[in-house]
């Protein structure tokens, strides 16, 4: 479980507000997506919560920022050993579903694949429904799913 002090360390770290696009209350509707999910697909709870966490923590704005997984990734590694540990299979989730969150793709280690959920889950934020089509799992494809999380991300 991903403890409150990382959150807040993570919070403080970032150059963005905690209620934008991509800030703190984003990451903690990640995780709540990522936990419903991982509940279904087996993934790995610990990766998927770190990613919620780290993701897009690196951002340096809410607009076009192509390599903000890249530096969540490399943050992540610096952290690892410190804020949390990882055996090395589970970094290199961690480190793949951080890089690639963006890129569109839904091909992946289920654990990735739930982890890339869990974010795509959370477009209702800038007014965009999930459209099954661009999801990874078949749980994140259900309509209830898309549903709840679709109503979670408009309340911001």
């Amino acid at each position: 479980m991903v403890r409150k002090p990382l959150w807040e360390m993570l919070r403080d770290q970032s150059s963005l507000s905690a209620d934008g696009h991509h800030g703190l209350d984003h990451w903690v509707r990640v995780l709540a997506n990522g936990r419903k999910l991982a509940e279904v697909t087996g993934a790995n709870l610990v990766v998927v919560e770190l990613f919620a966490a780290f993701h897009d923590t690196r951002r340096l704005n809410e607009g076009y920022d192509p390599e903000h997984g890249v530096r969540a990734a490399a943050f992540a590694k610096e952290m690892r050993g410190h804020w949390f540990d990882l055996d090395d299979h589970e970094m290199n989730l961690l480190v793949g579903a951080c890089e690639q969150h963006s890129d569109g793709l839904i091909d992946a280690d289920i654990t990735v694949q739930t982890c890339w959920d869990a974010d795509r889950l959370d477009l209702g934020r800038v007014g965009i429904v999930p459209d099954p089509r661009y999801l990874c799992t078949d749980a994140a494809k259900e309509p209830w799913m898309i549903e709840w999380a679709h109503i979670r991300a408009m309340k911001i």
